[in-house]
């Protein structure tokens, strides 16, 4: 019995580091190619972050949001929590909303459009508002 065990030993000890390296669960690697607007995003989400945290940290806007009554770590810590999209959406508002912009622009962009429109139909023979255009 003691012959048998010494010649089956080596076996038996291969089978079983074959056996753990085999049946061992492993994740395996995916390796894809990221596209060159993937790299760009991340840069411009790291950049609107550090954008909108310059704007929080301004005086006025901190003194804006302290008369509202919203407590500034919390807004810092909203903001962190942010994902690269919403952060990318924000700086856009932040950088195209009207500062304390009224209806002054509405007022002059539907006056715009309702020349034109005008215009069109004179030129068309629709109206005759202008007396100056030719039909």
């Amino acid at each position: 019995m003691k012959r048998i065990r010494r010649i089956v030993k080596p076996g038996s000890l291969f089978l079983a580091i074959l056996m753990i390296t085999v049946f061992t669960p492993y994740q395996t690697a995916l390796a894809k190619i990221i596209s060159t607007e993937t790299v760009i995003g991340a840069g411009r989400a790291h950049e609107a972050r550090m954008y909108v945290n310059s704007v929080l940290a301004r005086e006025d806007v901190m003194a804006s949001l302290i008369s509202q009554g919203i407590d500034m770590t919390e807004a810092k810590a909203r903001v962190d929590n942010l994902t690269d999209s919403e952060i990318i959406s924000l700086a856009d508002q932040i950088e195209t909303a009207p500062a304390g912009g009224g209806a002054i622009g509405i007022i002059v962009g539907a006056a715009v459009v309702i020349i034109i429109v005008l215009v069109v139909t004179d030129i068309l023979g629709f109206t005759d508002v202008f007396t100056f255009i030719k039909k």
